[in-house]
Formats: C-alpha cells, structure tokens, sequence
C-alpha cells in the first residue's frame, strides 16, 4: 500500500496482555502503523498531541478515567482521528452514548479477527481521497459508513454472500456448509467462509452438532425471532 494511505494507531489499553494483541493485530494488516501503544488516558492525551495519529483504539474502562468521555472531549474537526472502541462494556446506554459521540465502531471483547479487521478497513474506506469538488451517493455513504458492500473483508463477495442468506432464509432448518454449497453452486468450502463470516458479525446462528463418530458439524440457520 502506498505511504498516503499508511494510517497511524494509537492504541489506549491498559491490560499489558491485550494491549500486545493489539498491536500484533494491528501491525499485520497492511496500510497500518502502530506509533504509540499507552495504558492510561494522560499517556495519550499527550502522544495525541505529539504523533498526530489517524486512528485510536481505545478502552472504556482505563486506571485515570473512561476512555468514553476522553473521546467526547477531544476537538471536533476535519482532522480528528477516526475513533474504534474496544471493550468489555455491552450495556445500550454505553454503547448508544458511543454511537452518539461520533465513534466510528465499537467492537465488544473477545472480538474475532475478521470483525476488527472490517472495522480497520471502514477507516481506510473513510480516508480514501474523495474529489474535492463533488462526492458520488457512494461516497457519501462510505464517509457516513452506510455502505455494506464496502466493509467486506477480502475473500467475501457480495453477491455469493447474499445467496449464501437468502438459502438460510427459505427455510428453518439448521444447514451445514455442505448443503448450502450444494444449494448455491459453490464448493463447501467456499460456503464454509462465508456461513463463518456471517456467524462472526452475527447476522446468522451456528450450532454445533456433536455425532458418536467423526468431528463436531457446524449447522448455520437465520437468526431466530427473541420470544
């Protein structure tokens, strides 16, 4: 990736461990640098200052303070870092008041991979240089992330992966890969990576099927109504 679209991390964690992962995260995916990775808030206050980042990561739940309100009062402008909460906190006060202070996602822990990776590209969907003099409805909707189809994490292609919903969809049984593969004409392990997508960002449910012999069958079924 071209050094323009090289996006500049801080990352606000206080758990050593975690704070690691990351990193480690972070660094493998292309276009990213982690400049600076801090435990408490005054941390980085000032490397906010200093480095200029792109983008933050940040924790509620910090020794000095809640992430949540360091985020409200950081200045509103053009060049304002693009903000990813990630925390244990699920409660819809907290995540609504997220939402509300302009966060442009907010993954809940234990996150899977591809989620954070989906929330790293919807920053570099933002990033990406738009023309000056007029925007498409398709860049609004990437700046305002409305656009679906632009989040998808590579491998997955939006027209397979809506055949792949639409078979779950007609009908209320469970389904393996193997049969939702038969069903839209794709291998069963090319339907395993999209049921597994859609089960990550929980737009389906998936059950595992212990039998007397062999491995454990993942069954994938649409997301049932709450009673």
């Amino acid at each position: 990736m071209s050094p323009e679209f090289l996006s500049r991390v801080l990352i606000v964690e206080d758990d050593d461990l975690v704070r690691t992962v990351h990193r480690a995260l972070i660094e493998e995916t292309p276009g990213f640098q982690v400049v600076s990775a801090v435990g408490t808030l005054a941390q980085a206050q000032r490397d906010l200052a200093d480095l200029s980042p792109d983008l933050l990561l940040v924790d509620i739940y910090l020794p000095d303070g809640s992430g949540l309100d360091w985020i409200q009062g950081l200045p509103r402008t053009s060049a304002a870092p693009d903000v990813i909460m990630i925390t244990a906190a699920n409660d819809l006060p907290t995540v609504q008041h997220a939402v509300l202070s302009g966060v442009l996602d907010f993954l809940i822990k234990p996150f899977h991979r591809a989620r954070l990776q989906t929330a790293l590209q919807r920053h570099q969907e933002r990033r990406r240089p738009q023309s000056l003099a007029h925007l498409t409805q398709q860049g609004v909707d990437r700046l305002l992330r409305h656009d679906p189809v632009a989040h998808l994490p590579k491998g997955i292609d939006a027209a397979t992966l809506q055949k792949v919903r639409e078979t779950l969809n007609r009908t209320d049984e469970a389904l393996s890969a193997e049969l939702v593969g038969q069903r839209i004409g794709v291998s069963r392990i090319t339907a395993w990576r999209y049921l597994e997508y859609l089960a990550t960002v929980h737009l389906i449910e998936m059950d595992i099927e212990y039998r007397p012999t062999g491995r454990p069958l993942k069954l994938y079924r649409r997301l049932r109504a709450e009673s």
